[in-house]
């Protein structure tokens, strides 16, 4: 099995989305904690906008996958 364009491109893709979703999850834990939630809650806020985020990217990947 050869890696084509098409892979190259669904992997770049996959790793936009990571970042994206990591960069969401950064910026809703230092706002979550400034705006006084203890470190658990921060943490927690963070991994759910990571993981929304993450569902709504692998949903539109999905969508132009093919």
């Amino acid at each position: 099995m050869t890696f084509g364009t098409h892979d190259a491109l669904l992997g770049m893709a996959v790793l936009v989305a990571l970042l994206v979703a990591l960069l969401c999850a950064v910026a809703a834990g230092v706002l979550a904690r400034a705006d006084g939630a203890t470190i658990p809650g921060a943490i927690s806020r963070a991994g759910v906008a990571f993981a929304a985020t993450m569902g709504v990217a692998t949903g539109v990947l999905t969508l132009f996958g093919r």
